[in-house]
């Protein structure tokens, strides 16, 4: 009952947030939801000086949430299905080889910028860091965010070639992103022994490639499934159940659910199989349950990023950490960027200042937090944990509200 109780107030403070958003700050979603969230919690803690009760209940319900596990295991897959089922194949496809290069090499090399720098500046400090810990931080704040990306880029007014890139790339390259994490981690956990190269291939080709297959065959098999019968309601259940044992087979086979849930969902989202596989009645309920799952999941997680504050130690050094990383994030970003947008913009006519909306624009969101908060302290956990939360509330609040002027000053 305990969880029933926590999910019921979680959705109650969802939709009171949701609706002052809405009725009085008239921000995007995910930006408004977080803001009012860390707000009430500053409230709540000021309180909690004078009668901590209302204090307690917020922790209580944070300790009971395994922010990691909801985040990586269950939510993000939804969110990632939902993402991926509406967007533009054709645009995707064209777009096919700037996007696996953002999402692939460009985690990379920003991985390696992040956390050599970061080890860099640390090692100024009287803060011992060990430079594969930083590496750590690095693959885990490279990724940019799809449910922050999609929110906001929806309100943005981007040119359609560019907002593919954006999307498209952030749809793969946290799949891509969490891989290269649980590569790096798993070298670090070694305790010093040594990881044969083999065993970092063979972890990285079964998660992406694996994923990738597994999801190619989930969303063939709903496919054939939704093609041979005309009855929305089992057909809408047909792609929730794709989504929900698709996750749970991955994770047993310890294939990205990521990367399985994003290439299901283009083969299921794309135009033929719409075309030959739903009747309109059909297409319009299994849109209308995704984008409503999707709100709903979207608020709930921006929700728990603001009460997220209430684990983290806040100490100046930390957070000075986390001031000084903002612009090392942005730079390194722009950089990994920088090689393959001048490889490709002649080729295929990108619109100007397409690598400065790409950097501004590449939000990080929970899955930064989740990784982080998946540390052990040995890992520095606490010092990283701050410098990301620093890095996630700048990037959603900072770059989210500004990130459609810029495309409109630099696209026109």
């Amino acid at each position: 009952m305990d969880y029933f109780i926590i999910s019921a107030i979680l959705v109650f403070i969802s939709a009171i947030f949701g609706y002052i958003n809405v009725r009085f700050l008239k921000l995007p979603n995910t930006i408004g939801l977080m803001l009012i969230t860390i707000v009430f919690t500053l409230v709540v803690f000021v309180i909690g000086y004078v009668d901590d009760t209302l204090l307690n209940a917020e922790r209580y319900i944070i300790s009971k949430i395994d922010f990691k596990t909801v985040l990586l295991d269950i939510m993000l897959s939804f969110l990632l299905f939902a993402g991926a089922l509406h967007t533009n194949f054709e645009q995707l496809k064209v777009q096919r080889w700037p996007i696996l290069v953002f999402s692939t090499l460009g985690v990379l090399v920003s991985t390696f910028l992040v956390g050599t720098i970061m080890f860099y500046l640390l090692k100024m400090t009287p803060m011992d860091v060990n430079y594969i810990h930083c590496l750590l931080f690095g693959a885990l704040i490279s990724p940019t965010d799809p449910i922050a990306v999609l929110g906001i880029l929806k309100q943005a007014g981007a040119p359609k070639k560019l907002e593919t890139k954006i999307v498209g790339e952030s749809l793969f390259n946290d799949g891509v992103g969490v891989v290269v994490f649980l590569t790096i981690f798993k070298m670090a956990s070694s305790g010093g022994a040594p990881v044969e190269p083999i065993e970092i291939l063979e972890l990285f080709g079964v998660e992406v490639i694996g994923g990738i297959l597994w999801g190619l065959l989930i969303g063939w098999v709903t496919y054939r499934m939704m093609r041979s019968i005309d009855d929305y309601d089992i057909e809408v259940i047909i792609t929730l159940a794709a989504v929900m044992m698709g996750t749970v087979v991955a994770q047993k086979l310890h294939l990205s659910a990521p990367l399985a849930m994003v290439t299901a969902g283009l083969v299921v989202g794309n135009d033929t199989v719409r075309n030959s596989a739903m009747s309109k009645t059909t297409e319009t309920y299994v849109d209308k349950f995704w984008e409503l799952l999707d709100i709903l999941l979207n608020t709930l997680l921006f929700v728990l990023i603001g009460m997220e504050m209430l684990v983290i130690s806040f100490e100046t050094s930390y957070i000075v950490a986390g001031l000084i990383a903002i612009p090392i994030v942005l730079g390194c970003r722009f950089l990994s960027l920088l090689m393959p947008i001048k490889f490709f913009e002649k080729r295929l006519d990108f619109v100007p200042g397409t690598n400065l909306v790409m950097t501004w624009g590449g939000l990080r969101g929970g899955i930064s937090i989740a990784l982080a908060l998946g540390l052990t302290q040995d890992m520095n956990r606490d010092l990283f944990l701050v410098i990301t939360y620093v890095v996630v509330v700048f990037s959603i609040i900072a770059q989210g509200l500004t990130v459609g002027k810029l495309v409109e000053r630099v696209t026109k």
